[in-house]
Parts: C-alpha cells; sequence; structure tokens
C-alpha cells in the first residue's frame, strides 16, 4: 500500500506562523465600534463607583462595630449610680451606633419609657439608614451592569452584520470590531455586576452585625430602666 497521498496533504510545517500576542489595551480598543465605546466608559464608571462605595462603606462599619468591651458596663455602673451626665459623656467619647442610640435613650430618662422607647428606635434607625447610605448603588450595578454588558453584545453584532453588508469580501479584519464589542463588553458588564453583586452582600452582613449590636444595647439599656427603683 501506497503512502504517497499523505504526503501530499501533511500541510507546509515551514510556512506556519506563529501565533501573535496581542495587548490588553488592543483588545479592549478594538471593542469601541459603534457606541461600544460609551458602555465601555459607563462600564468603567460604575466599577470605579462600585469600588470607591465598597471601600468607605467597609471602613465606615468596621469603625462602627468597634465598641469598648465593657461600654454596655460603663453605662449601667454611671446609670445605677444616678451619675447621669457621666453616662451622657461616655456615649459622646463613642463613635458606634450603639452610643448615640444610647444618648438620646439617656437623655430623656425621667420621662415615660414609652417615650424613651421610641426616641431609642427613631434613632436607631436613622443609624441604619446612614449605614446602608449608598448600597443601593451596588445593588442596582449588580443587576444592570449585566444588562449593560448585553446591550454591547447585541450592539456589537449589529456592527458586524453592517461591516458585512458594506464589504465585498468575507474577512476576518471586518468582523472583528463588531465582535469584539459583543465579546468585551459581555466580559465588562459581567466583571463589574459580579464584584457589586458580592460587595452588597458583604457589607449587608456587615450591617446586620452593626445592628444586632444596637439591639442588644438598646435592649440591656431598656431592661435597667424597667428594673424596680429606675
Amino acid at each position: 500500500m501506497s503512502f504517497s497521498f499523505l504526503l501530499q496533504a501533511s500541510p507546509d510545517l515551514e510556512g506556519v506562523q506563529g501565533t501573535k500576542e496581542v495587548p490588553l489595551w488592543d483588545i479592549i480598543q478594538s471593542s469601541n465600534a459603534g457606541i461600544g465605546w460609551l458602555i465601555n466608559i459607563l462600564l468603567v464608571l460604575m466599577l470605579g463607583y462600585a469600588i470607591f462605595i465598597f471601600v468607605e462603606r467597609y471602613l465606615a462599619l468596621r469603625k462602627a462595630s468597634r465598641e469598648e468591651s465593657d461600654f454596655l458596663s460603663k453605662i449601667k455602673e454611671s446609670l445605677s449610680a444616678g451619675q447621669i451626665d457621666q453616662a451622657k459623656q461616655l456615649c459622646a467619647q463613642s463613635e458606634s451606633p450603639s452610643a448615640r442610640m444610647l444618648e438620646k435613650g439617656i437623655a430623656r430618662i425621667g420621662k415615660p419609657i414609652e417615650s424613651i422607647s421610641a426616641s431609642i428606635e427613631n434613632t436607631g434607625k436613622l443609624e441604619v439608614l446612614r449605614l446602608e447610605q449608598r448600597l443601593s448603588f451596588l445593588a442596582t450595578a449588580a443587576g444592570a451592569a449585566p444588562m449593560i454588558g448585553f446591550l454591547g453584545t447585541v450592539i456589537g453584532m449589529i456592527v458586524v452584520f453592517m461591516d458585512l453588508r458594506n464589504s465585498a469580501t468575507l474577512e476576518l479584519k471586518v468582523i472583528a470590531p463588531g465582535i469584539m464589542t459583543a465579546m468585551v463588553t459581555t466580559v465588562a458588564g459581567l466583571v463589574v455586576g459580579i464584584i457589586a453583586y458580592m460587595g452588597y452582600n458583604y457589607l449587608v452582613g456587615r450591617i446586620g452585625k452593626v445592628v444586632y449590636q444596637m439591639e442588644n444595647a438598646a435592649l440591656e439599656f431598656m431592661d435597667l430602666l424597667n428594673q424596680p427603683g429606675k
């Protein structure tokens, strides 16, 4: 049996060229076809602001969760001894939401329990809102960024079909810009969405711990006021 046909069909290995590495920046630039540049800029801005919010809220929550281990004990001792001004001073020296909440309650000592409880509850709600500020953007970005990336995908495919219609031959360099727009915007949208989603859930968990501390402080304070003789 002759294997000459195999030799004839074998590729010319000497003519095969190595793959060319394309820099990441060139890939991003090639994805700016149509209004791809606008979508890329929008996603970059969303990513930058999402990172800013995460870092700023993380530092704020870490600061809010710091509380002296004997803070409540000192408050109880001061109130039990009738030193209301000292208790207020202890709250003013602390920067935790629990301290600001208890400070409002201490300021109303002598009034009906219902009034003190309502003051603490309203202050607690304001502190929670302060902890949650700007978190809504992370939740929005987690859902909107992938959709914006999908919009870039559709726009990229439209660019591909328009280039094909205006081109006499089917060449890779003709359809490459539209394809790159579709792929890059999709990846960018998913990256922004994943980062925002994970950051949002992490911060919500941290806020839950701070809220637990606030609720515990409020309960102990109200129990102290409800003791006989108070």
